[in-house]
């Protein structure tokens, strides 16, 4: 998927984890298919995954970057009314595999689709309880960190641009530009809030329909409120969006922003996996028409 990426297999794991982790040596270790474009993920067993960063980069970033996700999983665990991975170790580069890594509980469920529950007010009001519970975690002083999306809308004009020029044998650009060019004037809400930032289908477990687990939590830090209502476009179709809008009791201004952010990442999303990640190329195109469906921009 990506042009530095690292290939690991489950033998390299298995031989990492029986050094590393020694309680592990007995369990089972089983490489994972998933739509993930950050890290490959072993199951451990029935209670454990290991991720390995797929991107390579200086080990002692890597190092950081885990100790820092590490603590926000913890952080976000204590807050989220689903389940979600605990932290159990960072493993070192070894086995042929160049940088750190780490270990988690497993979350059991249904990895979620962008159509399965799209019409589910059931999954809808879950995912509303999410957010309003992650809202309700105390800043503690923090602010956004000017790191990916969650800050001023027209910060991105650069990604999106490169975006439309390898979009054009894909999608109507012309049309997605000038969607663009509405969205990202719209004003900042002047406040802040915690946010997964990431609240796609890959990242939530489902059983029925009901959430059950959350994924990929990391990431857990101040940003835009309107951040985490990518879920409503992501997941949803447009009458059990207004479901998740009204629950959430969301203004005009901060579910326009709502969209803006989902814009902002399926546009990502259908050209940059068009050959390597059919779900998550398919997860933009979803996306994209929800918001032309809503009339966005």
């Amino acid at each position: 998927m990506h042009s530095d990426q690292i290939n690991i297999n489950a033998g390299h794991a298995r031989d990492l984890i029986a050094d590393q982790f020694p309680q592990f040596r007995a369990e089972e270790i089983i490489e994972l298919d998933t739509a993930g474009t950050v890290n490959a993920i072993f199951r451990i067993g029935d209670r454990h995954a290991a991720r390995f960063p797929l991107r390579m980069m200086d080990p002692a970033e890597c190092a950081r970057m885990l100790e820092t996700e590490t603590k926000r999983s913890a952080e976000f665990h204590k807050c989220c009314p689903s389940p979600s991975p605990q932290p159990v170790g960072v493993g070192r580069p070894g086995s042929g595999y160049p940088l750190p890594w780490l270990v988690q509980t497993w979350i059991d469920g249904q990895v979620a689709t962008p159509t399965a529950l799209a019409n589910s007010s059931v999954f809808a009001l879950d995912l509303c309880r999410l957010i309003a519970e992650l809202r309700t975690t105390d800043l503690n002083g923090r602010t956004f960190d000017g790191q990916g999306r969650g800050g001023a809308l027209a910060a991105h004009d650069g990604w999106m641009e490169v975006c439309f020029s390898k979009s054009r044998h894909l999608l109507d650009v012309e049309r997605l530009r000038r969607m663009w060019s509405g969205l990202r004037e719209l004003p900042s809400s002047g406040r802040e809030v915690m946010s997964h930032k990431d609240l796609i289908p890959s990242n939530l477990l489902v059983e029925g329909e009901r959430l059950v687990g959350v994924l990929d939590t990391g990431d857990f830090a101040p940003a835009d409120p309107s951040l985490d209502l990518v879920a409503g476009w992501h997941l949803l179709d447009r009458e059990t969006r207004a479901i998740f809008r009204e629950a959430l009791q969301t203004d005009d201004l901060e579910w326009r922003r709502g969209a803006a952010w989902a814009f902002v990442q399926a546009m990502g999303l259908v050209w940059y996996y068009e050959g390597t990640n059919h779900i998550m190329s398919e997860l933009g195109r979803s996306t994209i028409s929800r918001l032309i469906e809503d009339g966005a921009g």
